[in-house]
């Protein structure tokens, strides 16, 4: 039997409040680099180098679509990025990925092996992942559902659990799975070797996937049809229909299918995973010094042990502590014990509930032509240093209730101001009045810094009404 080549599903959504400072809404932990300079989502990408695998085809938010285009980029396949209108769970999200892939003409194979991964997993022992992936093909080319079992090293909590039943080719029949246990229970199930946990990751021919979706979640594959069937497809994204795919029921891979179909097997993999749920999560799988801290940023410890330390732009001193993490970012500082790091998400529940911005922006924020930092604002003025990357040019734009200064620091911007488009260097300054049609762009071969001082009655970020857009944006991007 020919090997069928495995396309990637990276499933990319979610909003990492455990992780919170420096993990928001707005970018979640899958696009930071907090372990090496690759990213999570780069990372899962690169850890797939000689499995055989064709171009991936992500699953992201809408409102992260540019984040995860730059950073597909970055490591040199885009493939096809999928976005969602709405979350809806991992069920829909792989059901719309099998769709579009049995419709990709540009694929090697009509019915391929899709291989369903989470972008903010850690797994450190790159060989035998693919050792495990390798022996799962056979099994899914002949009809199984695979999932793969981390091999538990304690009675973890936070973690669903997969019960092993006869053995089957190169894995095991799944027996039951097991929602979170107490830690009884969980050191039961570890004892026993007869468990693993349940790792989110999952190895199955296209179609198999859908016969088994349309098989006990009828409705999801329904919604699923007509939401792709109506999709249009805007430069690296697909974009499916939001009126269809509003109406699909929310569920996860695991109650839709994998708990009822009888083709479920388990393949074994001791590979250094980490789902990175918490901060002492974090702390486990980073590099430490002789006394336990895992540091990151300018710091200076003294007598301190067995503590993560994140830092900023500023240094950090701690004297006398152990057992605590210390996360330092531009606009919040997160101070807490590795016993209680699982409660960062009411922190994060408080700050909304209290109409705050730091549970969804930090204070600098991405956009597709570069970023933005929010260095100061007061009641009808608003600093920010701009960075546009070389090539990159915002909207044409205007707002009703804001003028804007631009003074260059570094770089030539080529502005429109009204009627006239002009270059403006470094050391020189530009001023946009309220309701003129404006435009800003990197003509050159280094990034543009520059500062913005916007200055009216109302400073949001809302108050844009955009023209033209190379990126696609609407007046609410």
């Amino acid at each position: 039997m020919e090997t069928k080549l495995i396309v990637p599903v990276i499933i990319a959504g979610g909003s990492g409040t455990r992780l919170w400072p420096l993990s928001r809404s707005l970018y979640p932990k899958q696009f930071l680099s907090l372990e090496g300079d690759s990213t999570m989502l780069q990372s899962t990408l690169q850890r797939l180098s000689g499995l055989g695998c064709q171009s991936p085809i992500t699953i992201c938010n809408e409102e992260h679509r540019f984040i995860v285009s730059e950073q597909l980029r970055q490591v040199g396949d885009i493939g096809s990025v999928m976005l969602e209108p709405v979350g809806r769970n991992t069920a829909p999200a792989v059901a719309l990925a099998a769709l579009a892939a049995l419709e990709q003409e540009n694929l090697q194979d009509d019915d391929p092996l899709l291989l369903v991964l989470a972008a903010d997993h850690v797994i450190e022992d790159e060989d035998a992942f693919h050792c495990a992936v390798e022996a799962a093909i056979p099994m899914a080319e002949k009809g199984a559902l695979v999932t793969f079992g981390i091999m538990p090293n304690s009675g973890h909590t936070g973690y669903g659990y997969i019960q092993r039943g006869q053995r089957c080719d190169n894995g095991f029949e799944v027996n039951r799975f097991v929602e979170k246990p107490d830690s009884q229970t969980a050191q039961i199930y570890v004892d026993s070797g007869e468990y693993y946990w349940n790792s989110g990751m999952f190895l199955f021919r296209a179609s198999r996937y859908l016969e088994e979706l349309r098989d006990h979640r009828g409705d999801i594959a329904e919604s699923c049809e007509k939401a792709l069937r109506n999709s249009i497809t805007d430069m690296d994204f697909i974009r499916v229909d939001g009126e269809a795919f509003n109406r699909c029921p929310e569920d996860s891979i695991d109650y839709a299918v994998m708990e009822k179909t009888k083709h479920a097997v388990v393949v074994p993999l001791d590979a250094g995973w980490n789902d990175i749920g918490s901060w002492s999560a974090l702390w486990e799988v980073s590099d430490k010094c002789e006394n336990g801290n895992a540091v990151v940023g300018d710091s200076i410890l003294h007598d301190t042990r067995n503590c993560h330390v994140h830092g900023g732009e500023r240094l950090i001193a701690t004297v006398g502590l152990e057992d605590i993490v210390i996360v330092d970012t531009k606009d919040a500082v997160l101070v807490a014990h590795k016993d209680k790091v699982q409660d960062v998400k009411s922190v994060v529940s408080k700050l909304k509930a209290g109409n705050r911005s730091e549970w969804q922006l930090h204070r600098e924020v991405y956009r597709p032509w570069g970023k933005y930092d929010s260095i100061d604002m007061g009641l009808r003025d608003h600093v920010k240093r701009i960075t546009v990357n070389p090539g990159a040019k915002l909207s044409v734009q205007m707002h009703h209730h804001r003028a804007e200064h631009w003074i260059v620091v570094s770089g030539t911007a080529q502005v429109t101001n009204g009627e006239e488009t002009f270059l403006v260097s470094e050391n020189e300054s530009t001023y946009i009045p309220i309701g003129q049609v404006h435009a800003l762009e990197n003509p050159g071969k280094i990034p543009l810094e520059m500062i913005e001082v916007q200055t009216g009655s109302y400073l949001g970020e809302d108050d844009i009404v955009r023209f033209s857009d190379r990126y696609g944006r609407g007046s609410n991007d």
